[in-house]
């Protein structure tokens, strides 16, 4: 889906007129970019249909320049706009905390145009003597610059991943390909990518080549070989092909997978087997006779050990059990049966309480909950104790109507300052499943974060903590906090943690589901979902948990609706919540 990278180019449009201050096209441009990021199906479905000009807020100007961006990868609009415009308004608004209206005010105290002229001005202590800024502020942009320089030009998986199936799926089409996967750190299920790595089997790689250069979705070609091309799609990614032959895609898979560390101790064991391992295959040292290669399977065997799966190969033991027969059998990508966070048009989602299901069910959940916002969250249109009860009345009506499928009334609520949740607690009985987060506060210290959560913890009504860091990928870090001592408390409450799915959190981390699971802290893969397609995001969860080695029995949701509800009520124990 081009969704996401529309309203993104939407936004920034807007940024840039914002600086021109044409604050009338910038609203017209901000409500179109909402739209596109809500809307629960595919742009470019709706492109190619020839509807653009039906959404709400979508005028002609802007479709045609939607239209442009779909057709090119480009919008010359936006490269006048830039042009235009003294400062660098994508780069600077890469920095948290700096947005459009700050930029023009760094620009006309300081004539800021850049990151480097913000980093300079930071460093001088001359941020803090801005109306509205600070020297906290000042101190965070320092901090957040740090940050923006770490995560330069890493792509978030959520919007490779799709990028690398969509560039499978147009291979496949090809009669001359006979196999194709998706290699590298993508396959890997890392939370970010810097490109996709494509390995394809052919017998005729020159026509794969030609085809593979001209794909509808390539802006630009970057390389073109015999058997290996390199590409940059319309949506900025470089995706990397290699063409080989059948006998040895199993040995090209394995290498191209990696990660290096964990390749390199591969290599050594073959070595002290007499062997010889490379992409091309694993052959005998003596001979030269291939030995293994046409699968990953067959060359783990030759080496003695276990097949070790993708999202394993990081070099953290995994070769020492797979040689034991010790290794963890990972989480499923078809075992969630439910999923316990989304959001409806009650709160600050797209789609009403029956869609959400209906494309729950199509996925094959046996249960969703809906986890509104609730409480004083304005920005999210949080609900007060009346909508509350009226949400509840139509979730009885869509579970009356549905078969096959139960929705449970669960809420969203912010932890507040003293670590408190911003709901009644008499209210908060009345939720299935109460998850608690924390939405403010992000530069609190260590102690006082870490407070805030182990106390919403203690709170006899809360279930679930979401996306317990608070971090957004290649935007935000996380708040800091003590994880060890907020997993003793998880454990202690019997509180579950959230993996949450959402490409822009991915939060736990992958090495923090691993501590979770060795700490006996239990888990709920949820995708945070705000429109229908978004319930898709699951399988980034599932990535995450399987990079934690996490298995079945450490994630609730893996569980029927009554075994799971039974965790829930067991862990926390709860006097008035009864589930039916």
């Amino acid at each position: 889906m081009k969704n996401l990278p529309v309203s993104e180019l939407l936004n920034e449009i807007a940024d840039y007129l914002e600086f021109a201050d044409d604050m009338y096209r910038v609203r017209a441009y901000r409500k179109a970019a909402l739209v596109i990021e809500g809307l629960s199906e595919d742009i470019e479905q709706v492109w190619k249909e020839k509807r653009l000009e039906e959404l709400p807020g979508i005028g002609e100007g802007i479709a045609k320049k939607i239209d442009e961006f779909l057709r090119t990868g480009k919008l010359r609009h936006l490269e006048k706009l830039k042009k235009k415009t003294p400062v660098d308004m994508e780069g600077l608004g890469r920095i948290e905390g700096v947005g459009p209206k700050t930029i023009i005010k760094l620009y006309k105290e300081l004539r800021i145009k850049t990151v480097a002229d913000l980093e300079k001005a930071a460093k001088k202590g001359k941020i803090r003597n801005i109306e509205g800024l600070g020297p906290i502020a000042e101190h965070n942009i320092l901090k957040s610059i740090e940050f923006a320089k770490k995560t330069k030009d890493r792509i978030p998986l959520g919007f490779a991943l799709s990028s690398a199936e969509e560039v499978i799926k147009t291979l496949g089409t090809l009669k001359e390909v006979d196999n194709a996967g998706i290699a590298g750190s993508t396959r890997r299920m890392k939370e970010t990518i810097g490109d996709i790595d494509i390995l394809a089997t052919s017998k005729a790689p020159a026509k794969v080549m030609d085809f593979f250069t001209k794909m509808p979705n390539v802006a630009d070609v970057l390389a073109k070989g015999e058997t290996k091309a390199s590409v940059r799609l319309k949506e900025g990614i470089q995706v990397d092909l290699r063409v080989l032959d059948d006998r040895i895609f199993g040995a090209a898979l394995l290498y191209f997978t990696g990660n290096k560390e964990h390749n390199i101790i591969l290599r050594r064991i073959a070595v002290e087997k007499g062997l010889k391992l490379s992409e091309y295959g694993l052959f005998d040292r003596k001979t030269g006779r291939l030995a293994a290669g046409r699968t990953e399977e067959e060359v783990y065997k030759k080496l003695g050990m276990d097949y070790i799966e993708p999202e394993m190969r990081e070099d953290e033991g995994e070769i020492e059990m797979a040689q034991h027969h010790m290794l963890p059998k990972l989480v499923g990508y078809d075992e969630i049966k439910g999923d316990l966070q989304m959001h409806t048009k009650w709160s600050d989602g797209s789609n009403s309480i029956e869609e959400m299901a209906l494309a729950a069910k199509k996925l094959g959940h046996e249960y969703i909950c809906i986890t509104d916002h609730t409480g004083k969250l304005a920005i999210a249109n949080a609900l007060d104790e009346k909508r509350i009860a009226r949400q509840k009345k139509e979730i009885a009506k869509v579970n009356k109507k549905l078969i096959g499928i139960k929705v449970l009334q669960g809420t969203e609520v912010n932890i507040k300052d003293d670590g408190t949740p911003d709901m009644d607690n008499k209210v908060l009985k009345q939720f299935d499943i109460v998850i608690a987060a924390i939405h403010s506060g992000f530069k609190n210290t260590k102690e006082k974060a870490t407070k805030r959560i182990i106390k919403a913890m203690e709170n006899e009504n809360v279930d679930i903590i979401a996306h317990p860091t608070g971090r957004l990928i290649t935007k935000r870090e996380s708040y800091e906090i003590d994880l060890d001592a907020v997993f003793d408390a998880a454990k202690r409450t019997g509180t579950i943690l959230e993996i949450n799915s959402y490409p822009e959190r991915m939060d736990l981390r992958d090495f923090h589901v691993r501590a979770a699971v060795k700490a006996g802290v239990k888990l709920a893969i949820n995708t945070d979902a705000h429109n229908a397609d978004q319930l898709k995001f699951m399988r980034l969860g599932i990535g995450t948990a399987r990079r934690g080695w996490a298995t079945k029995k450490d994630i609730i949701n893996t569980r029927s609706l009554k075994g799971m509800m039974g965790m829930v009520k067991k862990s926390k124990s709860k006097s008035g919540k009864i589930f039916k």
